[in-house]
């Protein structure tokens, strides 16, 4: 090949390169207004490629950073019919594969007539994506269920016997850090089946951007106090566990709803308690802790 061959090849892939690159980011604008999702284009990106290659998602981060938001944005941009589960201890194997109905085997026997699919089956019959929320909260048998369908696309049921995917078939999972309550280790098989990609929370101007969407708040300042006070409880020390962005939203619909920013304090003690953890537990010092910290917000308002 000769250099001006070369130079050719070299100017055409840097060309497609654009290309694919202002589609990417056109897409990723597309699904930030469809979804009114403010920031995370690293993240949908992520998360369209993963899908797009076929793969299984896991996406993990603290609570109330939006990984559900972001699971269910690209599912409803690729126009994928998904099937929800809400992971908890209690959840079982039935429950996810499917049972036989009591009355009817009673009258017909074992058969597909009497057999109700449970989101697991319902999602690989038809090809559509399996949408697990808080994944590793499911008991280690619920989950080693998955393990041959993420691996190899198949299930065997008792009585019914081996049901296989069809294309398009994929799951996607979220998990909170293990360090939560109620939350356990996904096994290292079942992660080897997963790409993994982790939301942490967002900038102060997305987070203020984000409560003024939500909440119709024109009040810049009730705004910005409330989201960094619940900054605070994430940097602060004292704190074992910060508050979500949630907080804030609370905060300033609270607020407003009493009538106005002398009620902030009031808002803060009801939006702020159920969603932090101190180090200190006694109660008494909760107040202190927060009169200081929205003094100190004050401050640098």
């Amino acid at each position: 090949m000769t250099p001006a061959h070369k130079a050719g090849d070299n100017a055409r892939n840097r060309g497609a390169m654009k290309t694919g690159e202002k589609k990417s980011v056109d897409t990723i604008n597309r699904i930030q207004n469809e979804q009114e999702i403010i920031g995370r284009e690293r993240e949908l990106a992520l998360a369209l490629a993963i899908l797009d290659s076929g793969r299984h998602l896991l996406l993990e981060g603290p609570v109330g950073v939006g990984k559900t938001t972001v699971a269910l944005a690209v599912t409803r941009h690729l126009g994928r019919k998904t099937c929800r589960i809400d992971g908890d201890e209690r959840y079982t194997e039935n429950k996810l594969t499917g049972w036989f109905d009591p009355p009817l085997v009673l009258k017909m026997g074992y058969s597909s007539e009497t057999f109700f699919p449970g989101p697991l089956v319902e999602a690989m019959r038809e090809g559509a994506v399996l949408f697990i929320n808080e994944l590793n909260r499911m008991p280690e048998s619920v989950q080693n269920v998955l393990l041959p369908t993420l691996d190899e696309g198949t299930v065997i049921l008792p009585r019914i016997g081996e049901v296989r995917a069809a294309p398009g078939f994929q799951v996607i999972a979220t998990q909170n850090p293990v360090e939560y309550i109620a939350t356990g280790h996904l096994s290292e098989a079942l992660k080897d089946r997963f790409e993994h990609v982790v939301l942490d929370y967002q900038d102060e101007e997305e987070e203020k951007s984000i409560v003024s969407a939500i909440t119709g708040c024109t009040d810049v300042e009730l705004v910005r106090n409330a989201v960094l006070l619940t900054r605070e409880t994430r940097r602060d020390p004292r704190f074992r566990k910060g508050a979500s962005i949630r907080a804030a939203i609370a905060m300033v619909q609270i607020t407003r709803s009493l009538g106005g920013g002398d009620h902030f304090l009031e808002a803060a003690l009801a939006a702020l308690p159920t969603r932090i953890e101190l180090r200190d537990e006694e109660d008494s010092s909760f107040r202190e802790i927060l009169l200081a910290l929205i003094e100190n917000v004050k401050k640098n308002s």
